[in-house]
């Protein structure tokens, strides 16, 4: 999220948490603080391989309450960013239960995982993954689904089951333009969902 209007028309939608994308190669990059920042849900800095001193100058000027981290980060890494007293949350990407195991090594690092699709891209891929892999995910750290989910998913998403699933990622498929997302859709898909 980028646009001061359209953060504040996706903040009245009622959701959580609104992501803003720190890696410079994304079309999302959010490099220039907008003039408006949510206030009634969580604000979430997403960064991939980014260094502490970056890392900690965007939670303190974009006013950050969780650390999505979507690369290659370690659990070592991972250890030192709890001095910034926000949730953490570690991205994994997605194919196989092979994928799914990675995971267990920042088991009581993190707050959340995110399970995405395993694409070309490190995220915002606009692709899925084949859910039934994480039948297999019997860890105790929470994890939000992630992975293509766009505005005719609301029944996929209402039938699936698992108790560590705590809530979705919105991304591409309800973008106007990249980092813009469009408030219809979401609205309506939001109202179809009985999660």
């Amino acid at each position: 999220m980028r646009d001061a209007d359209n953060i504040r028309e996706v903040e009245g939608l009622g959701i959580d948490m609104m992501g803003f994308i720190f890696w410079p190669k994304s079309s999302r990059y959010a490099g220039e603080r907008p003039s408006y920042l949510p206030r009634l849900c969580k604000r979430v800095g997403v960064f991939v391989d980014a260094d502490i001193d970056d890392i900690t100058l965007k939670c303190r000027y974009f006013g950050l309450d969780v650390i999505q981290l979507h690369g290659h980060e370690t659990p070592a890494f991972v250890s030192r960013l709890s001095a910034l007293r926000c949730q953490l949350i570690k991205a994994f990407p997605i194919a196989s239960a092979d994928d799914l195991r990675q995971a267990a090594r920042y088991e009581g690092y993190v707050d959340y995982f995110l399970f995405d699709t395993k694409g070309k891209a490190m995220g915002g891929n606009g692709e899925k993954f084949d859910w039934d892999v994480l039948s297999g995910y019997d860890a105790d750290t929470p994890f939000f689904l992630s992975g293509g989910i766009g505005p005719d998913d609301a029944k996929k998403v209402n039938d699936f089951r698992h108790p560590k699933c705590i809530g979705i990622d919105l991304n591409s498929r309800f973008e106007l333009s990249p980092g813009f997302k469009d408030t219809r859709k979401l609205k309506e898909f939001i109202n179809n969902l009985s999660f």
